[in-house]
């Protein structure tokens, strides 16, 4: 398996390998690409149980609620993300205490609490039992510790058994956790990405990070729809992303505009901690690059075959003698 990380970050007793978390430093930490220019136009919908959607409104009959209207788009222009917020946090139990916790650098990147852990034990459950373990190609996480320690924990792998020699994607104990090391057999890729984490504060040594100022909800917003489309130039189809509340409640807000109130609701309501949600986001601006792997060009042996309205256009005097 692969994991990448986008730049250094220094989290105590955790490291990125080809296959695993182990021990500092991040020096050898492959760095990711700048992510491409904006697109012009996509758009995210829930993805209900049992069904593809997808969203390209049509025109509809006057007085008719656009909101309302089915939607259809090409399959290959759309990818599916499952997103996750963090479990509990040792920052969520101070910031019931005090609000001004979620302010404190010593606590910005916090670490799961035993109730977190209970919660990703359970979240890792039900992503098995529904088979989306299996349909994931990619795990995307955010850099800091509370939703590293999440993403391995839900989309890892199963314990060690007798036998089987796979390498550790988190050892025991990573980042004060007091948990199991997490095998990476069986689990898809890891990548560990800047533009997904939470609100910035003040640091010298971060590349994203502005002095004496924290990150404004209007820029987290800009820095999800960077992260969006980046999304687009990853080649895989079904995506889960690990991240945070309020990374996922400014980026998510800018969707669902042209749908009915109650789904802009749905896409956009504040996560739970250790939520997952699937969504599908489509390329509107022809801009992705995927190609179809599902359609066929048919006429395989070539023959004949005009269709029949076509016919009717073609020789409209035999259509109406018929």
């Amino acid at each position: 398996m692969t994991i990448l990380f986008l730049s250094n970050y220094n989290i105590p007793n955790l490291h990125f390998t080809s296959s695993s978390f182990v021990a500092p430093p991040f020096s050898s930490f492959k760095k990711y690409p700048t992510p491409p220019p904006p697109l012009k136009r996509f758009s995210l919908i829930r993805d209900p149980p049992n069904r593809f959607s997808v969203i390209c409104f049509s025109s509809v009959p006057d007085g008719m609620d656009t909101a309302a209207g089915t939607s259809l788009y090409p399959f290959h222009r759309s990818k599916t993300i499952h997103l996750v917020r963090h479990a509990q946090g040792i920052h969520n139990v101070e910031g019931e205490k005090n609000h001004d916790a979620y302010l404190s650098y010593d606590l910005f990147d916090a670490h799961l609490t035993p109730l977190g852990w209970q919660q990703v034990s359970n979240l890792h459950k039900h992503v098995h039992e529904t088979g989306l373990a299996k349909k994931i190609e990619l795990v995307i996480t955010s850099p800091l510790l509370r939703t590293m320690q999440t993403a391995v924990g839900v989309f890892g792998g199963e314990g060690y058994a007798d036998g089987i020699d796979a390498p550790p994607l988190m050892v025991a104990n990573a980042g004060n956790s007091n948990h199991a090391a997490i095998s990476s057999l069986n689990s898809p890729p890891f990548i560990a990405v800047e533009l997904c984490r939470e609100h910035l504060i003040e640091s010298n040594d971060d590349i994203l990070w502005t002095a004496d100022v924290r990150e404004a909800n209007e820029e987290v917003a800009k820095r999800g729809m960077k992260f969006v489309n980046w999304l687009w130039t990853r080649k895989e189809k079904e995506i889960a992303v690990v991240t945070h509340s309020g990374f996922l409640y400014h980026t998510l807000s800018a969707f669902g505009n042209d749908c009915h109130p109650s789904i802009k609701s749905e896409i956009c309501t504040h996560f739970a901690n250790c939520e997952l949600r699937s969504m599908v986001i489509v390329d509107r601006s022809m801009i992705g690059s995927d190609v179809p792997t599902t359609n066929y060009p048919g006429k395989i042996p070539s023959g004949l075959d005009l269709p029949s309205d076509v016919a009717a256009e073609k020789h409209p005097k035999q259509g109406a003698s018929q």
